[in-house]
């Protein structure tokens, strides 16, 4: 009886493979949000030192337009305005996912609802091969085709926001579009079926049926192409010029928070104001990645409801 009862209690190897595979499973969300955590921690104190050890006013950072943080202003506060590097970074991001979007849509159309086979066999692979070329060679491309095409049209030095905008847009159509394509995909295909039997044509089906279902899941895909142009480096710092100065039109030189934090972060010292004030600019890019992010889950459920 006992060795029935020792057999009857004993755990089989399939039970003990499914706790180790919880309690790996445990583990690595465990170690994802230590990882998280830690990283929030560590560029706000370090962000946040701009403020309570460095003494610099939290509204003149954000509005102040003149950035110098190893200098001071007549009132003895240093120069440190994020200004210009917000206003830059907002006005590429929101102009290339106004020029991306569009383009992203037309093309998940036709892959979709004119031309699912061509559409799939071609623009697919396309949209794929852009996806894995490196930051660098669209910004080298754009430095040596968009920026002198600006500078023939528009005159001046040919680096701004437009040509950070533009090169942008190239950077995150594919997210964009392949997000748009399998919105569309998802539309129940009865939405199809009962517009074109209410008489509807075929335009007049996508435009008013299909688009219209699937525009949740088109803005989730415009906020996530914002989410990855606000945080892109290498490519807008090459094209925009990376002057710390207020925009005055699209094709003057700017610059944005991620351009200013690649050039200056290796020429500070650690614990100066000056790189204190670098990592509060990368505090504000860590908030907007997270209010991105807030938008996209919204979004979501709201065209899950």
């Amino acid at each position: 009886m006992d060795e029935i009862r020792e057999s009857l209690l004993k755990k089989s190897k399939s039970a003990k493979k499914d706790q180790f595979g919880r309690i790996i499973s445990f583990a690595a969300l465990a170690l994802i949000v230590v990882v998280v955590i830690s990283i929030f921690y560590f560029v706000a104190s370090k962000g946040l030192a701009t403020f309570f050890t460095d003494h610099v006013n939290l509204w003149s950072f954000l509005t102040g337009s003149e950035w110098a943080p190893g200098q001071v202003d007549d009132h003895g506060q240093p120069l440190a305005g994020a200004a210009p590097m917000i206003v830059g970074s907002f006005l590429v991001t929101l102009l290339a996912a106004l020029i991306a979007t569009p383009f992203a849509i037309g093309t998940a159309v036709f892959m979709t609802e004119i031309s699912p086979k061509r559409g799939a066999k071609i623009l697919g692979p396309v949209t794929e091969l852009l996806v894995g070329i490196p930051s660098v060679v669209y910004g080298f491309i754009g430095l040596s085709v968009i920026v002198p095409f600006m500078r023939t049209v528009f005159g001046g030095s040919g680096f701004g926001i437009l040509s950070g905008a533009m090169v942008l847009f190239v950077m995150i159509l594919p997210t964009v579009t392949s997000m748009t394509v399998d919105t569309l995909r998802a539309v129940p295909r009865h939405y199809r079926e009962s517009a074109l039997a209410l008489g509807a044509t075929r335009w007049q089906m996508i435009y008013k049926v299909i688009l219209r279902g699937a525009t949740p899941g088109i803005l989730t895909a415009s906020v996530f192409g914002m989410a990855r142009a606000f945080g892109e480096a290498l490519a807008v710092q090459m094209v925009i010029g990376n002057a710390a100065l207020m925009p005055q039109n699209l094709v003057s030189p700017a610059s944005t928070l991620t351009s200013v934090l690649t050039q200056g972060i290796g020429n500070t010292v650690m614990g100066s104001l000056e790189n204190n004030a670098l990592w509060s600019l990368a505090l504000i890019l860590l908030l907007m990645s997270l209010v991105f992010n807030l938008a996209i889950r919204a979004i979501a459920k709201k065209g899950a409801m």
